[in-house]
């Protein structure tokens, strides 16, 4: 088991259902507004007049035999939108409950 956080431009957010759909991921929480700056663009998502974009967030856990085929389609859902911005990280599950 692997968890998934997935940062992304809220616009994105119908895109990413999708995939969990179409992968079987049923499971997951949500933030609906994060705020932060990219990493590789340094662009502002702080949600004010100077910055007024959001970003959220979902963390989801992920069978490991299919993080990579998650991975691969949301690196092309960012591909298609590079402008809005989407992130994914994956840390091991040692033990849940």
């Amino acid at each position: 088991m692997k968890a998934v956080f997935i940062s992304f431009n809220q616009a994105l957010r119908e895109d990413i259902i999708l995939v969990f759909d179409e992968l079987g991921i049923k499971g997951f929480s949500f933030w609906e507004e994060t705020q932060g700056r990219g990493s590789h663009t340094g662009e502002s998502h702080f949600g004010n007049h100077a910055w007024p974009t959001l970003n959220s967030s979902i963390l989801t856990m992920v069978d490991a035999d299919k993080v990579d085929t998650l991975l691969d389609l949301l690196h092309g859902l960012d591909k298609r939108n590079e402008l809005l911005g989407l992130r994914a990280f994956v840390w091991n599950i040692e033990k849940s409950i």
